[in-house]
């Protein structure tokens, strides 16, 4: 709703060529545009749950500065409410999908699979510029698998965010885990963003190919069978996991998980891995196995969706180059989205 009514502030400024002016001040439905010197405000009044948030611009970069949920309280739900009828009262909220930064076993050209290898130099550096693109966009809770690499990424991305909240890994083995890791301060609370750990979100697993090296394999098995273990849909490499099976547990993860959280006006961060994105990207975009074998996705560079009247809605192509593979509110980007979005018209 917020992200809505401030694309539909800067389109309306935009079109009556007044960004440059200095003063000026614009008003429609609960929205207000104050333009000043380099830079805007939007003022934007929510009534649902009476939270109100605030959009700030300078300099192209916008700073979200309240936020929307409670961030670790679970969500609760009506026993009869169906997901149809929690896509019809769902409010606009953001999912950010990452894939964690370059593991030590990508460096050295190796299958990881379910193997738990932690980042690279460079994988670190992957995942605080992500959160340099993503530090604007809210976060009120975030999901990885149960691999190092993948926290690592989610942990490094949310040290450069702009509200600055801490994100805590919650501890659900058992009875004991969750009492020792409790929070007694509110305010600490407000001030956290809590992190949930899935292995329905781990890598898909390569079976008798972790920790093998990817050109030897070709050569061992040859090229074609080794593609088609890596590229098919429905074939997995001997004792491991295909696309298929991947996919099977992560969207049945994500649909029974965090849809629910992203229905309830959450906005979501997922950092896992090249085939559960994939799977959850395939259900999202609506795919088709073929579509979703050629799809590929870069380590370290963020994708936006907008849930939005029950319907995801793509912000950033993850088929794209990195610039085309984020979708973060700055006039760069925005202006980077506009022409994509008139060449689709």
């Amino acid at each position: 709703m917020a992200t809505a009514v401030f694309h539909q502030a800067l389109g309306t400024a935009q079109s009556h060529q007044h960004l440059q002016n200095s003063g000026s001040h614009l008003e429609f439905g609960n929205a207000s545009l104050k333009l000043i010197s380099k830079g805007f405000k939007v003022d934007i009044g929510l009534s649902r749950r009476g939270s109100y948030s605030s959009w700030k611009k300078k300099f192209g970069v916008i700073q979200a500065s309240a936020s929307q949920t409670s961030v670790v309280q679970p969500v609760s739900y009506p026993p009869n409410n169906s997901s149809d009828e929690l896509r019809k009262k769902s409010s606009e909220a953001a999912l950010i999908l990452i894939r964690h930064g370059e593991s030590l076993w990508n460096e050295k050209n190796l299958f990881t699979g379910c193997v738990d290898v932690p980042l690279t130099k460079k994988g670190v550096e992957e995942a605080i510029e992500a959160g340099k693109r993503i530090s604007n966009i809210p976060v009120d809770m975030i999901y990885t698998s149960a691999l190092i690499r993948a926290q690592m990424t989610a942990m490094l991305a949310m040290t450069q965010h702009r509200r600055k909240k801490v994100p805590i890994i919650l501890h659900n083995e058992n009875e004991q885990a969750r009492e020792w890791s409790q929070i007694f301060s509110e305010d600490t609370k407000k001030q956290s963003i809590p992190v949930v750990t899935a292995s329905q979100l781990n890598e898909r697993m390569y079976g008798e190919l972790q920790g093998l090296n990817k050109q030897e394999t070709a050569d061992r098995f040859g090229k074609e069978k080794v593609h088609e273990w890596r590229r098919s849909y429905d074939i997995p490499p001997p004792n491991g996991e295909s696309l298929e099976m991947c996919a099977e547990r992560a969207v049945a993860y994500f649909k029974d998980h965090i849809e629910p959280q992203l229905l309830s006006g959450k906005n979501v961060m997922i950092a896992a891995h090249g085939n559960s994105l994939r799977s959850i990207i395939m259900y999202l975009d609506k795919l088709t196995s073929q579509e979703v074998i050629n799809l590929e996705l870069s380590t370290g560079i963020p994708m936006l969706y907008i849930l939005k009247g029950g319907k995801f809605i793509r912000r950033g192509s993850p088929a794209g180059p990195t610039e085309a593979g984020v979708y973060a509110y700055t006039r760069s980007l925005a202006l980077y989205r506009q022409k994509l979005d008139d060449m689709l018209r």
